[in-house]
């Protein structure tokens, strides 16, 4: 993939509608994309199709799409499909979009083989870093090639503890040293001022921002995968 030009497709390319998928409470909606003679096929999410929720900002999960492809970014872990918020020429207005996947739905979290599950660490520690309150087992995707993508992230960076998924199987367990080393190297990256905080600053709050970083240093410097919290829901509704 020229992630250079994927990026720049989704931008700005030519956006037909193809359909709409219809799980889920918000507009999600499959397009193409036509840039320099080549088709894309994207997920557009528009603001305007997001269902208001208690908790959160409103008009802002599209936004929280993006920055979850940042972080991924930033990481250096190539984990979020290309992903982008655009606001001109679009059938119903301002939304991100992302790269869309091929990949078999009926192959999930809940039944990936165990060539598949060595993801499982990271991806935990990618939701416990962007505080996904919404990490269903369908969001984790294996294309044709066997990569692994995550998908939907509009309902994450919330400055609150927020964190619902379903894949505890490291709970309690030492986080990977490789991915500890990681998350060291993007605590000074999220400081005020520096190029990834700016690049975020379009899609999250200030304090979401500082959330993060703290998350980020408390991981670090705590070393393990927490255990599901009792006081609360830990896990997604509904598991799929």
């Amino acid at each position: 993939m020229d992630k250079t030009l994927t990026l720049s497709a989704l931008k700005k390319g030519t956006m037909r509608l193809e359909g709409q998928f219809v799980y889920g409470s918000n507009y999600t909606l499959m397009v193409i994309c036509q840039y320099k003679g080549k088709a894309y096929q994207a997920v557009y999410k528009p603001v305007q199709g997001e269902r208001p929720l208690w908790d959160f900002p409103p008009n802002t999960l599209a936004r929280r799409e993006v920055a979850a492809y940042i972080l991924s970014e930033v990481l250096g872990w190539n984990l979020v499909p290309p992903t982008v918020f655009r606001t001109a020429k679009l059938p119903l207005g301002p939304g991100s979009s992302q790269l869309f996947i091929e990949h078999d739905p009926e192959y999930h979290y809940f039944n990936f083989k165990k060539t598949d599950q060595h993801h499982f660490p990271q991806v935990m520690l990618f939701d416990l870093l962007i505080n996904n309150a919404d990490r269903k087992g369908g969001h984790l995707l294996i294309d044709p090639q066997g990569k692994l993508w995550l998908i939907d992230h509009g309902l994450s960076f919330h400055h609150e503890e927020k964190l619902r998924t379903v894949i505890w199987d490291h709970a309690g367990q030492a986080i990977p040293p490789t991915l500890l080393s990681d998350v060291k190297n993007i605590i000074p990256a999220l400081a005020p001022g520096t190029p990834t905080y700016r690049s975020l600053q379009p899609h999250l709050l200030s304090k979401e921002i500082n959330a993060l970083q703290k998350r980020a240093e408390a991981l670090l410097q705590n070393a393990t995968f927490p255990l599901p919290p009792e006081e609360r829901r830990a896990y997604p509704w509904p598991l799929v």
